[in-house]
């Protein structure tokens, strides 16, 4: 029986299929297909591919293994809530697992994509039960999240917390209806030019 290489060949690389959790099966993805559904370059996506493979053996990164990355990164915070909300909005498949080909279409995004798709996305990280609606219960939770990844006490930032989804509400509700909608979002977001340079700036310098 053929095996995946150990690393990508000139047109295909391998992800496991992940509907079977028991017995995952290795299936093929097309290099150009890839390549079409990102903005990297075939060599871009043979590097992140060994990168990925050498860290996820499995193929998949499961939700545990994507928390134990975070708590690497912020070990001075509780990074779990937050880590998890990354998760999902990464988890493009909603299948509990990201795969190569979820891996990289994110990050095409989040490191290529064009202010909207950015927006987009974090829309999406904000959205939490996906109704395409941000609450400010939804607003709240993301917030106290991140006061816990920087090691905040939620205790003693509550009223910075209510201060500071007050302030994002005055901005992006813009119908003062007690949700904002991604019509809204976008809007809102692309007139602030604080945020669009904070945008425009994630790639630059960006080299694999």
């Amino acid at each position: 029986m053929a095996t995946p290489p150990d690393s990508p060949i000139e047109e295909v690389v391998y992800e496991l299929e992940t509907t079977n959790r028991s017995f995952p099966k290795p299936i093929p993805v097309a290099l150009e297909d890839l390549c079409r559904l990102t903005k990297f370059t075939r060599q871009e996506i043979r590097v992140m591919y060994r990168g990925f493979k050498a860290e996820c053996p499995e193929g998949v990164v499961h939700e545990n293994s994507f928390k134990d990355i975070y708590a690497k990164f912020f070990p001075h915070g509780n990074s779990s809530l937050y880590a998890h909300y990354v998760f999902k909005a990464f988890d493009v498949n909603c299948n509990g697992a990201i795969s190569f080909r979820d891996h990289i279409v994110t990050l095409s995004t989040l490191l290529r994509g064009s202010v909207y798709e950015r927006l987009k996305w974090t829309f999406k990280l904000y959205d939490l039960n996906g109704d395409g609606c941000i609450s400010r219960g939804e607003l709240t939770e993301v917030v106290q999240a991140v006061h816990e990844l920087m090691g905040r006490r939620i205790a003693e930032d509550d009223r910075k917390t209510r201060e500071q989804v007050d302030r994002v509400f005055k901005k992006l509700d813009l119908n003062q209806d007690g949700v904002i909608t991604i019509e809204e979002f976008l809007e809102a977001c692309l007139k602030d030019e604080l945020i669009t340079k904070s945008l425009e700036m994630f790639d630059k310098g960006y080299q694999l």
